[in-house]
C-alpha cells in the first residue's frame, strides 16, 4: 500500500477549502509551524480575496493538511508580470511524510497550470520541491524581495516564452511583510 493511502486503501481527498474548514486549517498549520504565523498569514490572505487556490486534504473525514496560493508579481523594467505564490503548505505532524504534501503541491500546481498562470515561485526547502519541476529562480534571472538562499527560491515555469523577456524581482502580497 502507498504511504499516502488510508489503511482501507483509499487516498486521502483533496479539495477546495470550504467555510467550515477554518478552524481545521488555522490548527494544521499552527501544529506543522509550532506556532500561529502562518496561520494568521493564511486568514489574512483569505479576508483580503487574495487567495488564488485554497485546497485542502481530508483524511478519515478531518483536515490533515493544507496548501495555498495567492498572486505575486515579477516587476521587470517598468512592467508586471502576474503568477501565483505557493505559500504556506502544511500537513499535521504525525502523518508527515506520508505523501500528503505531495497530493496537495501536484493537485495545486496542475490547477494552476489549468488556470493559465504563467508560473509559481515558492520559498520553500531545497530538497523537496525540485521533485515537481521547480527550479531556483535566478536560472531566469528572478530573485526575491526576501534575503534568502538562491537554491531557496524557485520557480515552476508552465508558459516560458512569457518569461524569456522577462527578469526581475518577485513581489508578494503585503500580507507576507509581517511573516
Amino acid at each position: 500500500m502507498a504511504p499516502w493511502m488510508e489503511e482501507d486503501g483509499h487516498m486521502p481527498l483533496v479539495r477546495r477549502e470550504q467555510p467550515d474548514d477554518i478552524e481545521d486549517i488555522r490548527r494544521v498549520h499552527t501544529r506543522a509551524f509550532g506556532r500561529p504565523d502562518e496561520a494568521r498569514l493564511v486568514d489574512s490572505l483569505r479576508s483580503a480575496g487574495k487567495a488564488i487556490l485554497s485546497l485542502v486534504a481530508v483524511e478519515g473525514g478531518r483536515v490533515v493538511g493544507h496548501i495555498l496560493f495567492s498572486p505575486v508579481v515579477i516587476e521587470s523594467a517598468g512592467q508586471t508580470l502576474p503568477g501565483a505564490g505557493l505559500a504556506p503548505m502544511a500537513v499535521l505532524p504525525e502523518v508527515q511524510r506520508h505523501g500528503i504534501g505531495s497530493l496537495l503541491v501536484k493537485a495545486g500546481l496542475s490547477q494552476c497550470r489549468d488556470a493559465g498562470h504563467a508560473y509559481v515561485v515558492v520559498l520553500g526547502h531545497p530538497e523537496y520541491y525540485p521533485r515537481f519541476g521547480f527550479v531556483p529562480a535566478s536560472r531566469y534571472g528572478i530573485r526575491s524581495t526576501y534575503e534568502v538562499p538562491d537554491e531557496a527560491f524557485m520557480i515552476m515555469v508552465f508558459r516560458g516564452e512569457v518569461l524569456r523577456a522577462c527578469t526581475g524581482t518577485v513581489r508578494y502580497q503585503a500580507e507576507f511583510d509581517g511573516l
